[in-house]
Order: structure tokens, then C-alpha cells, then sequence
């Protein structure tokens, strides 16, 4: 087993890598679409009071595509290699129709296998997080 960390992704939330592989199986932990370079979520703006000022689900969506890419890169993998995506959406009912459009968008030749589940909150002010399995070229 390889533990595989990121330089360019987002730091994990807790105490564990951002992938690890074995065999020709690489399993990435639950990713969000934190910047890598802020720790901010892309699309999300709050008062002083903690309020929601702005939303942007769209931008969330394009910004965890990224941070996958960025992770299956620096193990060695690509996008062509996923296999199975898990989804977390935060509120199923706003958001999944425009999840579907956009993850059309970036999967429009491979076809990995794929869950949708409606969570009730993640552990940061996100609103989907994927968890990924890619099968590595021998």
C-alpha cells in the first residue's frame, strides 16, 4: 500500500492522506472543492454574522473536479482512470439536476460507475463532496 499526499490539493480536514493505492487500485479520500492555495470555498460568501451572502453551487461542482484531477495527477493517474464516484450533495433537491449537467460536461466519453447521496452536512461550509475509486494502467 502507498499513501499518496497531494502538494497541490487542498489539506485534508483530518488525519489522513488524499489517496492511497493498491495494487492498481487508487482510492482517494472524500474531496471537496476547497482552494487549494486559500483553504475558501469558490462560490461562497459570508457576512460578519456567519450568513450566506453569496452561493454559487456551479462554482463548487467545477472547483472538486478540479481538486480530483489535481490528486489523480499526483498519483500517477488520470481522469480516464476513474472507475467509481461517490457524490455527497448537501441538499439533493437544489442541487442534483445541475450536478448531473456538469458532471455530463466531464464525463462525456468515460463512464465511471456512480453513487448520489443527499447528506445532511459535511465537515466544512460545502456543499458536495466525491470520493473516488481510479484503476491504474499496469
Amino acid at each position: 500500500m502507498t499513501k499518496i499526499d497531494a502538494p497541490n490539493a487542498p489539506k485534508p480536514v483530518g488525519h489522513y492522506p488524499h489517496a492511497r493505492r493498491v495494487g492498481n487500485l487508487l482510492f482517494l479520500s472524500g474531496i471537496g472543492p476547497r482552494e487549494p492555495e486559500t483553504d475558501g470555498v469558490p462560490g461562497l460568501v459570508r457576512s460578519a454574522a456567519g450568513n450566506y451572502t453569496e452561493f454559487d453551487f456551479e462554482a463548487q461542482v467545477h472547483s472538486v473536479f478540479r481538486n480530483v484531477r489535481t490528486v489523480l495527477e499526483a498519483s500517477g493517474a488520470q481522469w480516464e482512470d476513474l472507475v467509481d464516484v461517490t457524490v455527497y450533495l448537501v441538499n439533493m433537491e437544489r442541487d442534483f439536476h445541475t450536478f448531473n449537467r456538469i458532471y455530463a460536461e466531464y464525463f462525456h466519453t468515460s463512464q465511471p460507475c456512480r453513487t448520489t447521496v443527499g447528506i445532511d452536512r459535511l465537515p466544512t461550509p460545502i456543499a458536495i463532496e466525491l470520493k473516488c475509486i481510479a484503476a491504474l494502467q499496469e
